[in-house]
């Protein structure tokens, strides 16, 4: 059977590795020690066996060639077998066929009853004096070594193993147990260990996911305090002085970044305060001209036209930068009850109106919907989808306002069956100066600044909300999300 070792749960973590890894070295070390002890231990308790086989000699063996047992003698030659050990084994073969075994036992001498299998394996064990293991079928495992009888036979002596074995077994259980409680302390202990030496490591993991959590887009950011510097020559202490040099490196350039962010919306605030009034200056004195009851030539009459028109569309513009900027600046809106029902049914009027091409359909709960804001800036989010949908749709467009309740939630959704936006457009269709015109409509001949979708976002989250875009051919909707809390 195949282990599938790719399912196997893996350390995901370094503590876990360095834990495991430790605890897998010690048992890879302990097996190498318990087995390289047992096979000594088994190798010099064999060696012991054949020396004492040895010392023994085939007295016994000797006793089975004259048909005479140790018993029945209590002063001849062959009286000295009674000293062997119980369990002793002899046999005798005369040209390769066992004629007789024997084998001590506490209470005498005992024949055994040996199957084919071990006479066979009995009559292969070379005379040469040097120990072997047999096992056999009546007595299990036994060494026995092999020598020529004075009458040309041969005499086999054995003494069993189970000794042996069972003192290796005993190795065993005793290395098991042991290397066992050694792995089980050593893995306790070593994860506390290597717990406190990452400490450090972890303090500075800490202090990142911390640093991650902070919004680094825009505004002032404040860092989290650095991680506590360690050792210099540990690897730890040298992530640790990394890490916070890195730190001080991303405070130096949010600071920068927040001081241009913040020049850069005082200019836009000021450059648009300041336009304003020769915008509408400009704007006052074409209309003025306009207004002239003495004959003015065509062109000079259409190009006052164009600059009352551009002058206007120009302080429109003006009007929305300085918005932003206020925004930007995070200048308190009112906060005040708003009937976003009655609102909504007052910009789809306004924007059917403006939009007669467009099929203009309305769906609003049978329930007044009230959230807490700034009515105009609200009213002025509800206009800027409808008019995104009026100008950048070709005639003929459905166009869907629904307005809903959805967990304490003010949900208002425009949708249109236009064209959609492109793919490519759509990751910043809410930032300043975003155009698709020529992309949504190819009959548009101007369009706004790219301003109005970047005001509905900055004014839904200044009440808190959230806008959302879905669009793909034929179908594109916008989602206000607004508490009503």
């Amino acid at each position: 059977m195949r282990v599938p070792w790719r399912r196997l749960p893996r350390p995901r973590t370094l503590r876990a590795r360095l834990t495991v890894g430790l605890v897998v070295l010690l048992a890879v070390s302990c097996a190498a020690v318990g087995v390289a002890a047992v096979f000594e231990l088994n190798g010099f308790l064999i060696s012991r066996l054949d020396q004492q086989l040895t010392e023994a000699g085939n007295r016994f063996a000797v006793s089975l060639e004259h048909k005479v047992l140790p018993d029945d003698h209590d002063g001849d030659e062959h009286g000295d077998t009674r000293r062997q050990s119980t369990g002793t084994l002899g046999a005798r073969l005369v040209d390769g066929t066992v004629t007789d075994a024997a084998v001590v036992r506490s209470e005498g001498i005992q024949h055994v009853p040996l199957s084919a299998q071990d006479k066979k394996r009995l009559a292969g064990i070379p005379a040469d004096g040097r120990g072997h293991t047999v096992r056999l079928s009546a007595l299990h495992a036994y060494r026995i070594v092999s020598s020529r009888g004075a009458d040309g036979d041969v005499l086999l002596t054995g003494l069993p193993l189970e000794p042996v074995e069972a003192a290796v077994h005993r190795l065993e259980l005793v290395s098991g147990i042991v290397f066992g409680a050694a792995l089980t302390v050593t893995g306790v202990v070593g994860a506390f260990w290597v717990r406190w030496s990452l400490r450090p490591l972890s303090r500075v993991a800490a202090t990142a996911t911390r640093v991650s959590e902070l919004p680094l887009a825009s505004g002032e950011v404040a860092l989290p305090p650095r991680a506590p510097e360690s050792d210099p020559r540990s690897e730890v202490g040298q992530v640790a002085g990394a890490f916070n040099r890195m730190l001080g490196h991303v405070e130096d350039a949010l600071t920068k970044r927040h001081a241009g962010e913040e020049r850069l919306r005082s200019f836009a605030a000021d450059a648009s305060h300041e336009l304003r009034t020769p915008v509408a200056s400009v704007r006052g004195h074409a209309e003025l001209a306009l207004l002239h009851p003495g004959p003015v030539p065509p062109e000079i009459h259409r190009a006052l036209e164009r600059i009352a028109a551009e002058s206007s569309r120009m302080g429109e513009m003006v009007d929305e930068m300085l918005l932003l900027a206020r925004l930007d600046a995070g200048r308190p809106l009112e906060r005040q009850p708003v009937d976003l029902t009655m609102l909504v049914l007052d910009a789809v009027t306004d924007a059917r109106a403006a939009g007669p091409e467009h099929r203009w359909e309305l769906d609003l709960p049978e329930e007044p919907v009230s959230v807490v804001g700034d009515r105009h800036r609200l009213h002025q989010v509800v206009a800027n989808l409808l008019a995104n949908a009026r100008l950048h749709t070709p005639a003929g467009t459905k166009v869907t306002v629904t307005l809903e309740t959805e967990d304490s939630a003010a949900v208002l959704h425009v949708h249109d069956d236009g064209p959609g936006v492109p793919e490519d457009v759509q990751p910043g269709v809410f930032e300043r100066f975003t155009r698709a015109d020529h992309r949504r409509r190819a009959d548009s001949s101007g369009g706004g600044a790219g301003l109005g979708l970047s005001i509905v976002a900055a004014v839904t989250e200044a009440h808190g909300g959230s806008v959302e875009l879905e669009s793909r051919p034929g179908s594109t909707t916008f989602t206000v999300r607004i508490s009503t809390g």
